[in-house]
């Protein structure tokens, strides 16, 4: 059969190309070098018989409103969201806990004086999400259809997340949990812009409520993938692509896989100066996870906690900025910041009857070999004392175990390259195209293009549409 499309990698992004070209009728074939689909939405029993683990993405606060989502209908192949009862929980050292809800105002009762500051800050984001997220979530080098709602986006999301924590809250409570929100940036709190990953963040979880699969996140990718089989899309697993010259001439090339492995792949075909910035893109901090499974719920001090599906753990701001600011500078913190997962709570299907899964991972630096165990487990025990007596097993995956799951995780790098400010603008080089190569053909789709990690489909989506324009 001829394919006027090959995509390569069954990622979000490969996947969401896929079924954009295949509903303008073009002939497409996904080509996955494992054995299973996904990339980074993938489930396993990763520990025990009967405890179904993500093995990366668990959460996802931009699926649902990402406007790849959100116009088509997946439910009818088998994706469901769970929505916990709060979206995030933050809790502190004197035994109480910062709820994120779904409502913004209960949100903001709960947050007492520290409540006008941050409806100051989120509201905005909130109220005009249709058309700040059209901006955010595309290209960054192109003329905004909403000018004057990015323009304030932007004037407060350009501050660095400690400073515009200081400026609009006046209690530890305030600043502690929109520090968490931002260090899903990955970059030291004091950088610029850092600010605006805090606000996006919270502005979903009023959004959205930071839903995730039920069975797993390989729910995503299944639901995929039997969409694109209804438009006539085939995928090949098994199927490693190590050479551009293993693809056919005449059909267009979508790539999901990272700059370097581009230049690996199809770098005879690409000029050398384009070639040469590809070498120069960035990787940021890897990721050392931990999958438990659990003999119950995990014992929270702060019993609120069991109302979120996840839960920050680093107290206070100046503890999480000081641990991101030092796995920048190549260190590994004694308390690190902690993203911990517990979807079984919600999700029944993720564990036998009475048990329960947890997920977990701190950040490191990037390529790091060292074993964050018995940190990631310190800052648990911190919040929850006793959590490792309901330890039935574990399973670790440190940046080179990540790496050998996904070879798009460079080094342990879970977002495809660093957010930094620079290359948050030329990602994954200066262009208002980045997708396009300036091979005839080739192109780049994943999160290594606007709008970078996470799943929503849209790297994919942009990447489709600039094949199809040509």
């Amino acid at each position: 059969m001829v394919n006027d499309a090959v995509v390569v990698g069954s990622g979000p992004n490969g996947l969401s190309a896929a079924i954009v070209l295949a509903e303008h009728g073009r002939s497409v074939l996904v080509l996955e070098g494992a054995d299973r689909i996904g990339g980074g939405t993938r489930t396993e029993e990763l520990t025990l018989p009967g405890f179904a683990h993500d093995v990366c993405s668990a959460i996802h606060p931009f699926a649902p409103t990402s406007p790849f989502f959100e116009a088509r209908s997946f439910d009818d192949h088998g994706l469901e969201w769970v929505h916990p009862d709060a979206p995030v929980a933050h809790p502190l050292d004197d035994g109480s806990a910062v709820i994120i809800e779904r409502s913004l105002d209960e949100t903001v009762a709960g947050l007492g004086p520290d409540g006008k500051g941050y409806r100051r800050i989120i509201e905005p984001a909130v109220r005009h999400w249709d058309r700040l997220s059209a901006h955010i979530l595309g290209p960054m080098l192109r003329i905004p259809r909403h000018p004057f709602v990015l323009a304030r986006f932007g004037l407060t999301g350009a501050i660095p997340a400690t400073t515009l924590a200081n400026a609009v809250f006046e209690t530890d409570r305030g600043s502690a949990v929109f520090a968490g929100l931002a260090a899903h940036g990955i970059l030291p709190l004091t950088n610029p812009l850092t600010g605006s990953f805090g606000i996006v963040f919270a502005a979903t979880a009023h959004i959205s409520g930071w839903p995730f699969p039920r069975s797993g996140s390989q729910s995503i990718a299944d639901a995929m993938a039997s969409y694109l089989g209804d438009l006539g899309g085939r995928i090949k697993t098994g199927a490693y692509v190590e050479s551009v010259d293993e693809l056919p001439d005449d059909a267009d090339l979508l790539f999901d896989v990272t700059p370097h492995s581009l230049i690996e792949i199809a770098g005879s075909r690409l000029p050398d100066r384009y070639r040469r910035k590809l070498a120069r893109y960035r990787y940021g901090p890897g990721a050392f996870k931990i999958d438990y499974a659990l003999d119950g719920p995990i014992p929270w001090i702060a019993e609120e906690c069991l109302r979120a599906a996840t839960v920050h753990l680093g107290g206070t701001m100046a503890e999480i900025a000081a641990g991101e600011r030092a796995v920048a500078a190549g260190d590994h913190p004694d308390r690190p910041f902690v993203l911990l997962a517990q979807q079984s709570l919600f999700d029944p299907t993720r564990a036998p009857d009475g048990k329960h899964t947890g997920w977990a991972y701190c950040h490191v630096p990037n390529g790091s070999t060292i074993d964050m165990t018995d940190r990631i487990e310190a800052q648990i025990e911190r919040f929850a004392p006793g959590f490792r007596d309901r330890v039935l097993a574990k399973r670790v995956h440190g940046p080179a175990a990540l790496q050998a799951r996904n070879p798009n995780y460079v080094g342990g790098d879970i977002a495809g390259g660093s957010h930094g400010f620079g290359q948050l603008l030329a990602r994954p080089v200066l262009s208002s195209n980045p997708y396009a190569t300036p091979a005839s053909g080739i192109f780049l789709c994943s999160s290594s293009t606007p709008p970078g990690g996470g799943v929503h489909g849209m790297c994919g989506y942009h990447a489709a549409h600039a094949a199809l324009s040509t």
